[in-house]
């Protein structure tokens, strides 16, 4: 029965990475059925409830309450969204702009190249991180204004690895009869540079993903994503710090979501790039 599916569909890697993305993705979408309590919800009698399978816990919070008596459970299935919204947005944005750069820089080479490769090197020189600090702080708070600051620091990911992957492409002997045929330059960049290059931009979106996840949890937890009133994953992190002897799960619960978030991306990413590129297909047969 398997073998009627596609090559990436058989892939483990691609099995196991789609599963957890995709329960996330399901805890994202229908989180207002989901969640068991209002993710807002204060009940100052009920504090540091441990989970259900801890001593103490009380089936009506199965993953515990914070200090606030706000269920853990619900927050974390509201935070799902955001993270959710901000891999799937930024992702695509960042590889709008990074890629068409790098299919213009590749395929046109010269100063076109230099003056997009340098500016990529200026724009690679600050710290990611501290960037999108600064970044956040000139745009404000709000989803929008995060998912705007992880397109402008990591669209030069996209540009650098693309780049040099255009660049081997274009040399191909394919490419040139294409020109030789009479093929305008969007025609020859969309019919067969695009194709080529497409199992290593696919992988580069997956891994984008868990990187911009990882990013709006830094900067929730710094207090500089979302609003307070919005659940979300590093938010969640810096409430329980200050409690971590009082409550270690509240501490440990939302960071491994991020572990699975970042793991389920990154091998959903790797599995679809070996699958996908024709040339690792090739080798691993040899």
């Amino acid at each position: 029965m398997m073998r009627r599916w596609p090559a990436w569909l058989r892939s483990g890697r691609v099995l196991i990475g789609l599963t957890v993305v995709s329960a996330i993705l399901f805890c994202a979408i229908f989180a207002p059925v989901l969640a068991p309590h209002d993710p807002n919800e204060q009940n100052l009698i009920s504090t540091f409830v441990p989970p259900i399978w801890a001593k103490g816990g009380d089936v009506a919070y199965l993953l515990g309450t914070d200090s606030l008596g706000r269920d853990v459970l619900s927050r974390l299935i509201y935070g799902a969204r955001v993270a959710m919204l901000v891999a799937v947005f930024a992702s695509l944005g960042a590889m709008a702009i990074g890629a068409v750069l790098a299919y213009i820089a590749g395929y046109f080479g010269g100063r076109t190249d230099a003056v997009i490769g340098r500016a990529v090197d200026v724009w690679m020189s600050f710290p990611p991180v501290v960037l999108s600090l600064i970044l956040m702080v000139g745009l404000g708070v709000g989803l929008r204004n995060v998912v705007l600051a992880i397109i402008l620091v990591d669209w030069t990911r996209f540009c650098r690895v693309m780049r040099s992957e255009v660049l081997v492409v274009a040399r191909k002997d394919y490419v040139a009869a294409a020109r030789l045929l009479g093929f305008s330059h969007w025609r020859t960049i969309v019919r067969e540079i695009v194709p080529a290059s497409l199992p290593l931009l696919i992988t580069l979106i997956s891994l984008e993903m868990g990187i911009a996840v990882i990013v709006e949890a830094i900067l929730s937890f710094v207090g500089m994503s979302v609003s307070a009133e919005t659940p979300a994953w590093g938010q969640m992190i810096a409430d329980a710090r200050q409690y971590i002897y009082d409550s270690p799960w509240g501490l440990i619960i939302p960071i491994l979501a991020i572990f699975l978030a970042v793991f389920g991306f990154n091998i959903l990413g790797d599995g679809l790039r070996r699958t996908l590129d024709v040339r690792l297909t090739e080798t691993q047969r040899a």
